[in-house]
This record gives structure tokens, C-alpha cells and sequence, in this order.
């Protein structure tokens, strides 16, 4: 795909790369202002000599979506005064829970005729929800809030939704996961059109990380309680009082008053995972609390948690959470 070249009189760079940010009914607008910021900020620094350098100008416009008038607008322009033709169309966060956003064919349309004018496609948090309704992310694997994960599955299963991945960019459609994932979408694109230097920079300049890999250490796990089944409502009760036992299947089952079989495909119906992987997660949840709220040492989280040693405790961590108990406590540990 080519760049969008516009020839800038007076300008800091050679080419114009026009970046669209969608504004839908209860989108996030400090996201909206925080991208916008960000861009100029690389702006800035494009500016000066760089190992890497591009020299392209990164142009923001905001594009309001009116469902009721079924329009969709450009309401702000960083350099007016060009035809548009966005190479990325960004649809942000939402402030409202995705339960609450509803269908925005407009918003849907205007997403689907940028892809098909050549713009990459991205989306932030429950941004993804938004840009499902095009159609564009059926047979893709894609991210967003872990806390949304099971919700976007369940209205789209022909998408495959992942939580592993802060950012999943696939070439043609980008997706994010959480509600501040914002910054490491806007330093990726900074990256792609500007170079590592620049998004070094701009990611420096911000007190940012830079583009995150593993979304795993910010996930916490909620069980499904709701289901309506008492047996296994009882036996998730169990597990959570109780972490650190060795549970069965069997014992398990017999808590349930049912047949190991019948227990196992009872417990996946209601709860999305098997037996051993609930109690995994539990435990992990479990390890989670301990080691950001207690002093306690590692070795003993890992006894009271049912592991021999602190070993295959960190190592159970570390392929559930992506990285090390150690690690975790040294991040995310509140101070006493």
C-alpha cells in the first residue's frame, strides 16, 4: 500500500500520513485528545535529525458519527486545507460497558469504506466492538479488554478473540486490548510510519513504556457464578475456600452428588473451562492477591496454593501470567 503523499509548503516533513479518529456515541474522548497529542508529539520529534528518519508529518482529523442523521463528519483537521484520504482509522474506547453499544451501521459503514480505500483499521478496548459490526474481523484473531473477551466471543464467535497480546496487528486490521492501550496502538504507528527512533523518542518523552507485549499481567480472573447450576455453583464455592487442597475430579463430583462424567461436562458448560484449568486460575487469582498485598515469601504463597515448591510454582505462574512471581511482586506490589 503507498503512502498518502501531499506535497507540505513550510511543513516538517516531505509526506502527509492522515490518521482518522472515529468519534461514536460514548467513545472515550480523553483517548481521542491523548492520540491526538501523542501524534504531534512524534510531529515534533520527526523534526529533528534521525537515524531513521522518514520524513513524514503524521495528520490527525476526528470524524464524528452522527447515528441518528447518519452522517459522519470530519470536526477537526490538524492540517486543513488537503483532501483527505486516511492510511489509518482509529476507533477508540468506549466509556459505556459494550453491553451498552448498540448497532452504529453508520459508524460500520464509514470503517468499512476506509478499508476499502486502502486505510488500515484499528481498534482500542471495546473499540473492537464497534468495528465487528463491519464484517472486516470475521476469521481474525484479535484483542481487546480481557475483562470483554468472553462478550465480543459470544456475539461474533467467527472471530477468534485473544487477551495474550497487549496489540495484535495483523497488517490490515490492528487491534488493542485495554482502555489505556491507546498509547501503545499510537507509538505503533508512530514506529510504522515515522521509525524506531521517533517512537523511541516519543515514547520516552511520554514516560511510556513503549508498545507492550503481554497483556496477561494486568488480566484478573472472574468466575462465572451466574450460571444457574447449584451442583457446580457448590464445587466453585469449594475450590475458592479451599485453593490449596489437592482436589479430583472424583471429590469434586461427590461434592457435586454427581458422576465424574456428568460433573466434567456440567462444570465446562457452566464455567467455559475444565476442572484442573479453573482451579489453575483460582489459584493464580489466589497468587495474584498475595503477592501484590502480603510480604509473604514466595515459597510459602506456593505451599498454601498447593504447590511442593516454589519452582513449579513459578514456573505455573509464569505460563499462566507471562512472567515470573518475582517479576509480578516487583510491579505490581502495593506499598506498605
Amino acid at each position: 500500500m503507498k503512502l498518502a503523499e501531499v506535497t507540505l509548503s513550510g511543513g516538517i516533513g516531505d509526506k502527509i500520513i492522515e490518521v482518522a479518529v472515529l468519534i461514536y456515541p460514548q467513545c472515550q474522548i480523553s483517548a481521542v485528545h491523548g492520540l491526538t497529542d501523542l501524534f504531534r508529539i512524534a510531529n515534533q520529534w520527526s523534526a529533528f535529525p534521525h537515524e531513521d528518519g522518514t520524513g513524514c508529518t503524521i495528520r490527525v482529523t476526528h470524524w464524528l458519527a452522527d447515528e441518528d442523521a447518519r452522517t459522519i463528519n470530519c470536526v477537526s483537521d490538524s492540517m486543513p486545507g488537503h483532501a483527505h484520504r486516511p492510511i489509518y482509522a482509529i476507533c477508540p474506547p468506549s466509556v459505556a460497558m459494550p453491553q451498552q453499544i448498540g448497532a452504529m451501521p453508520t459508524a460500520a459503514r464509514w470503517l468499512t469504506s476506509q478499508y476499502k480505500g486502502g486505510a488500515v483499521i484499528c481498534s482500542v478496548c471495546a473499540g473492537a466492538f464497534v468495528v465487528a459490526q463491519t464484517g472486516l474481523l470475521s476469521g481474525r484473531r484479535v484483542t481487546t479488554h480481557w475483562a470483554f473477551a468472553e462478550l465480543l466471543a459470544l456475539r461474533h464467535p467467527d472471530i477468534h478473540v485473544g487477551t495474550d497480546f497487549v496489540v495484535i496487528d495483523d497488517g490490515d486490521i490492528i487491534t488493542a486490548g485495554a482502555i489505556l492501550a491507546w498509547n501503545d496502538l499510537g507509538l505503533l504507528l508512530v514506529g510504522r510510519i515515522m521509525g524506531t527512533s521517533v517512537m523511541l523518542h516519543t515514547g520516552r518523552f511520554m514516560l511510556s513504556e513503549g508498545v507492550r507485549e503481554d497483556q496477561r499481567p494486568f488480566q484478573g480472573y472472574r468466575p462465572r457464578l451466574d450460571h444457574g447450576d447449584a451442583a457446580i455453583l457448590a464445587a466453585q464455592h469449594f475450590i475458592h475456600a479451599n485453593p490449596g487442597i489437592g482436589h479430583s475430579i472424583s471429590s469434586l463430583a461427590e461434592l457435586s452428588r454427581l458422576t465424574d462424567r456428568t460433573f466434567i461436562r456440567r462444570f465446562k458448560r457452566s464455567t467455559n473451562l475444565n476442572p484442573s484449568a479453573y482451579i489453575r486460575r483460582v489459584r493464580m487469582e489466589k497468587a495474584r492477591y498475595a503477592l501484590q498485598m502480603s510480604k509473604e515469601s514466595i515459597s510459602t504463597i506456593a505451599v498454601s496454593l498447593g504447590y511442593n515448591d516454589a519452582y513449579s510454582f513459578s514456573e505455573s505462574f509464569r505460563k499462566e501470567v507471562g512472567i515470573t512471581p518475582k517479576l509480578f511482586r516487583d510491579k505490581f506490589k502495593v506499598s506498605y
